[in-house]
């Protein structure tokens, strides 16, 4: 079992990086108008760059520290957009030689959790 200090790392990361995303998808809405997604956009595409960093940061560079790891790239970085995390899986596959894995897990990626989100709405909205 992971040790406590682990989960505290994530939760508190987890907690900045929601208020981040909300914060930050308020301000672009309050300037862009509503009609396209473009906070989710923008939180999105930030989280991705930022996952980049930290990946080299703090796994190729290997900084020290777990709980630091933890803390920013699945707590904040979690939090604030999961499109990073899937990001970086897409672009570990492609680095590994695994260019057609990477190009169906996106495949897969989009249009599973498209189907599934649909799915949740008409299963919900039929009760």
């Amino acid at each position: 079992m992971a040790f406590v200090g682990e989960y505290l790392a994530v939760a508190s990361g987890g907690a900045i990086g929601a208020a981040l995303r909300y914060g930050a998808t308020a301000a672009v809405h309050g300037v862009l108008p509503r009609a396209f997604p473009w906070g989710t956009l923008a939180v999105n595409v930030v989280g991705s760059l930022l996952i980049g960093v930290a990946f080299v940061l703090l796994v190729e560079r290997s900084l020290p520290g777990s709980s630091l790891r933890l803390f920013f790239a699945v707590g904040v970085l979690g939090a604030f957009t999961t499109f990073s995390t899937f990001s970086l899986d897409t672009i570990a596959l492609y680095e590994a030689g695994a260019g057609l894995q990477a190009a169906a897990y996106v495949l897969a990626s989009v249009t599973t959790c498209l189907l599934a989100t649909l799915t949740g709405i008409l299963i919900t909205r039929s009760f």
